[in-house]
């Protein structure tokens, strides 16, 4: 049953017949308009207006630490003037996600709930950790967190047609574990996402993994993953941080018993309120 399943997927999307989500609408109105040379920041406030709730979130992270303002502002003009158009592009983006962990079946509908949960909190450690001295930026890390795992979406669309499979956890997770990267990869590469968020969703997994130059957004993720797996029983939390050189990059100890994240916490709290409501 999994290898027929593992092979079906790959098949199709090496075909281009896997059928994979799509950005909300409103992350597609507002990318489009900051692409508009015609367009300026006014009209990308206009399209994020039409949206209340996108524009009580955008108000408030642009009113939280991860700005690090001293000035409140109230209105999504200021907001987004605040932030500017990358910055802008990226939390309309991570703040449209959520519409899409949706299911029409109760087991499928927690499986993405448990997804988008976990996303939040890799998404919110992630934008903590981009630390200054590193070039790498918080909303940026904190897009980065979110997609990470994009590729279980249609897997779990698929497995729907499967009801043997999906209630078979064990049989499931397997398939997410072998197929989740592949499949993510392709879903950033067809949204036309940066290469190297594109890495984030091909390479997150690979603890091992080494590179040249400065820290990158998988090194973030990696990391990140690896806090948040900290004293849990999950997989990650056996791993020794010594072999992962994530860590190296990004100037951070390995030694559990010196990492100290109460400084980010009131952060991590503040940006998974905001991108879940």
């Amino acid at each position: 049953m999994e290898s027929s399943f593992l092979n079906g997927l790959f098949e199709d999307l090496e075909k281009d017949r896997l059928v994979l989500p799509t950005l909300p609408e409103v992350a597609l109105k507002v990318r489009d308009t900051l692409e508009d040379e015609d367009s300026s920041m006014m009209d990308v406030a206009h399209v994020i207006t039409n949206d209340a709730a996108l524009s009580a979130r955008l108000i408030q992270i642009s009113n939280s630490p991860l700005l690090r303002a001293s000035r409140q502002i109230e209105t999504v003009e200021a907001a987004v003037t605040r932030m500017g158009s990358n910055m802008v592009r990226n939390l309309v983006t991570s703040i449209a996600m959520e519409q899409m962990f949706q299911a029409t079946t109760d087991v499928t509908d927690m499986r993405l709930r448990t997804v988008w949960e976990n996303s939040t909190q890799i998404a919110a450690i992630a934008s903590a950790l981009s630390i200054p001295q590193t070039n790498l930026q918080a909303d940026q890390a904190l897009l980065a967190g979110l997609v990470h795992d994009i590729g279980i979406l249609p897997i779990l669309s698929r497995a729907e047609d499967y009801p043997e499979l999906l209630n078979n956890e064990q049989a499931l997770d397997r398939i997410i574990a072998d197929a989740h990267v592949k499949v993510g990869e392709a879903i950033l590469r067809t949204w036309n996402f940066s290469d190297d968020l594109v890495k984030v969703a091909a390479e997150h997994e690979n603890l091992s993994r080494y590179h040249a130059g400065p820290p990158d957004y998988v090194d973030i993720v990696i990391v990140a993953n690896m806090q948040d797996a900290y004293g849990t029983d999950r997989p990650y939390a056996r791993v020794d941080w010594t072999t992962v050189p994530a860590f190296e990059k990004l100037g951070m100890e390995t030694d559990v018993s010196s990492v100290d994240m109460d400084e980010a916490n009131a952060e991590i709290e503040i940006v998974k309120t905001a991108l879940s409501g």
